[in-house]
């Protein structure tokens, strides 16, 4: 492969990825930027729609030293890679601690109907959440948790954030996302296929573990998730099957929106891999 060249800092093509910190400029280029080796070795093995997620690269000197395989990698993919001087890279990256590697990508977003489509037994539905590293948080939970797919409702962040995709350390990669949905059309969409819709709320009147050793959660299931401040408001709440209740065993005063996350996505994880539905039906 070809030594790349050092890109200007006053190139178009620098001050255009430069813009896509800005999520009106996002939308109207259908493109973010994923940072970080882990994430753009994620985009490179990425397609949507038959083509290549990956359009450009940009690396430091040192970066693409000491990640060569990633820039091979890209390049091999027809990707167009670009040297560029530290500062350039943190113009384009906005954060204090770049971390050299930096690509745009096209957007990725699934049609809410081709989930449907795929019968999903384990859903994250992130409803009224606002906080960017929450979402991609979520998002990585989700992924490690096995979870089919993510919706972000359109009351949500975007999912495009840069903070949201740093957060999901190359999660956003792995499995359907879809975005900007209204949450009745996810409930009702997710209900007529034989999902079970779960609204997560310290405050809801069943209890996590009691629903486990009921064996009452093996079967298909979305969870909702929402606001990190106020929770899921009423009318959310009741378009669920069950609002259901992380129980706190000690004396911390709550859990935070992504620990709340992983743990109901583990107990559906486990309820429907185990025998039964139940995690107490387990072989001894």
């Amino acid at each position: 492969m070809g030594t790349p060249e050092l890109i200007s800092p006053r190139s178009p093509r620098v001050s255009a990825a430069r813009r896509l910190a800005r999520r009106a400029f996002r939308g109207k280029e259908r493109r973010f930027i994923a940072e970080g080796p882990q994430a753009v070795r994620e985009a490179i093995a990425h397609r949507a729609d038959g083509e290549p997620t990956l359009i450009e690269l940009f690396a430091t000197v040192e970066a693409a030293e000491r990640h060569a395989e990633i820039v091979e990698a890209a390049q091999a993919n027809g990707v167009r890679v670009h040297l560029a001087d530290d500062r350039t890279v943190a113009d384009i990256s906005q954060t204090v601690t770049p971390q050299g590697l930096l690509g745009v990508c096209r957007f990725l977003d699934s049609p809410f109907e081709e989930i449907l489509a795929a019968r999903p037994q384990l859903i994250a539905v992130l409803a009224h959440v606002r906080d960017p590293g929450n979402a991609g948080t979520v998002l990585r939970c989700a992924d490690a948790a096995g979870a089919d797919a993510v919706v972000l409702t359109d009351a949500s962040v975007d999912l495009y954030n840069p903070k949201s995709v740093r957060a999901s350390v190359g999660s956003l990669f792995h499995l359907p996302v879809a975005v900007g949905v209204p949450v009745e059309r996810v409930v009702s969409g997710l209900q007529g296929a034989g999902v079970r819709i779960l609204a997560a709320d310290g405050a809801g009147d069943r209890d996590l573990d009691a629903e486990l050793d009921a064996g009452s959660m093996g079967g298909p299931t979305a969870w909702v998730f929402g606001n990190e401040a106020w929770g899921l408001p009423e009318e959310t709440r009741a378009l669920a099957d069950a609002v259901v209740r992380v129980p706190i065993h000690g004396k911390a005063e709550s859990l935070n929106l992504a620990t709340a996350a992983a743990v109901c996505l583990y107990a559906s994880a486990r309820a429907q891999r185990t025998t039964g539905g139940c995690r107490s039906a387990s072989p001894a």
